[in-house]
């Protein structure tokens, strides 16, 4: 085994142990907001579609919803500790009306308290919103904006069941701006039915153009319950072959890091500073609010997700306040947590650190991962580093272990299941 010092200089084993302890306890809330106009044909995720004659004002779904919501996020447990991030997403939670998106914060509020510095994100779709909405939700306390771009060509937005057309981007971007909305990132999916690498190119031109602070670029994932799930094969034409979607990933990594954007994750790109904050807690693997349907949480050590559809999620629910919160679920076991951990944090630019790893598994752990990966060490696709790093007079010095970038973040699939074969 290769020979890794894992000591470090003026940071004691107790402040680590104090670091874990603090991560246990949930800091970060996801609010699940289902609606949608119609179902994008690559989608899987839990929504309720409201058509496009739904006035979303008076639309009774909608404010059934979030009282149920509310009461869900009443009974939950408090830990003392403020909100750092609070993160809608859907669905399209741009179809929110303001009133509901601020009763949904004050709860959240007088429930758990939020940071004064939060990010507070939220999904919005081109073509779903108003300049005057927008303001609302920003007087509300949103500071972050996703917005769901996709491509920016019409005819792959029709294909995908988009509701929104090129154009709309552009008004969206400008709307955002009018609003002083600094703050938003632009979503793209590469691997679409019939796209080609130039129309990746463009779409990643167009969107850095736009200058957004962040940028995530996510590969078609073809799931058996969509439409595209039922209608095409994976590997088979009218999609980009393997090779292809290789060739695209490499692509939008060269183009924005040339134009100036770190590649933090493994689909993520930001702006110094940037990053997705909420996002992160996930890939560190902390604790975590999930409210609403289908959202999932991670609290107690415990993951669970809610019902998918409105009509059980009430019904789970009232079930929830009659037991006071109690969860019929077992706590994750160190296994789990163990390779949760390999699996979440091997997506981060800065990889796991190994210090925290041993004290939290055990530095027996280390002699397995370095037998499993040191085959893709030599192919490449992985690198142990040492870091420093100093907080006044105190050196600390780490070692961390990251997949390489481009081609390890790739190939991450094979790492992973090796990895997961090998200590599962």
């Amino acid at each position: 085994m290769r020979e890794i010092q894992l000591e470090t200089q003026n940071f004691s084993r107790q402040k680590i142990a104090q670091d874990i302890v603090q991560t246990d306890l949930p800091r970060f809330a996801y609010i699940h907001i289902p609606f949608c106009r119609r179902r994008c044909y690559y989608c899987d995720f839990p929504i309720s579609v409201l058509g496009n004659k739904t006035n979303i004002n008076t639309s009774v779904s909608i404010a059934e919803y979030v009282e149920v919501l509310c009461q869900e996020i009443a009974v939950a447990p408090g830990f003392g500790q403020p909100l750092e991030t609070v993160f809608f997403g859907g669905g399209t939670p741009s179809l929110l009306p303001v009133k509901y998106l601020e009763r949904i914060l004050e709860t959240l509020s007088q429930c758990f308290g939020i940071a004064s510095d939060a990010e507070i994100s939220i999904e919005m779709d081109p073509g779903t919103f108003t300049l005057e909405q927008l303001q609302g939700y920003l007087q509300a306390g949103v500071n972050r904006v996703s917005l769901g771009v996709q491509a920016f060509q019409d005819e792959l937005l029709q294909l995908c069941g988009r509701s929104h057309s090129v154009s709309d981007i552009f008004a969206a971007v400008d709307l955002i701006r009018q609003a002083g909305a600094d703050n938003f990132s632009i979503d793209l999916i590469s691997g679409l039915p019939h796209q080609t690498l130039e129309q990746w190119q463009a779409s990643v031109e167009s969107a850095i153009a736009l200058s957004p602070k962040h940028l995530s670029c996510y590969d078609l994932v073809l799931e058996p319950v969509t439409a595209f799930g039922k209608q095409y094969q994976p590997g088979e034409t009218p999609l980009p072959t393997d090779e292809m979607t290789a060739q695209m990933y490499r692509l939008a990594q060269q183009m924005l890091t040339r134009a100036g954007y770190q590649h933090y994750e493994i689909s993520n790109y930001a702006r110094e500073g940037y990053q997705c904050r909420h996002n992160c807690a996930y890939w560190e693997n902390q604790a975590f609010y999930g409210f609403g349907m289908g959202a999932a949480s991670y609290v107690r050590r415990q993951r669970f997700t809610r019902p998918r559809t409105r009509v059980e999620y009430y019904a789970w629910v009232q079930q929830l306040k009659e037991n006071h919160d109690a969860i019929d679920c077992p706590e994750t076991s160190e296994c789990d947590r163990l390779l949760e951990t390999l699996m979440l944090g091997l997506r981060l630019a800065e990889g796991v650190d190994l210090s925290q790893l041993c004290q939290q598994f055990g530095e027996e752990i280390l002699e397995k991962i370095w037998t499993c990966l040191h085959p893709y060490t030599q192919q490449g696709w992985v690198e142990w580093i040492t870091t420093e790093s100093r907080d006044n007079s105190q050196l600390t010095i780490r070692n961390k272990i990251r997949l390489t970038d481009p081609e390890g973040f790739l190939f991450s699939n094979t790492i992973l299941a090796a990895l997961f074969e090998r200590l599962g």
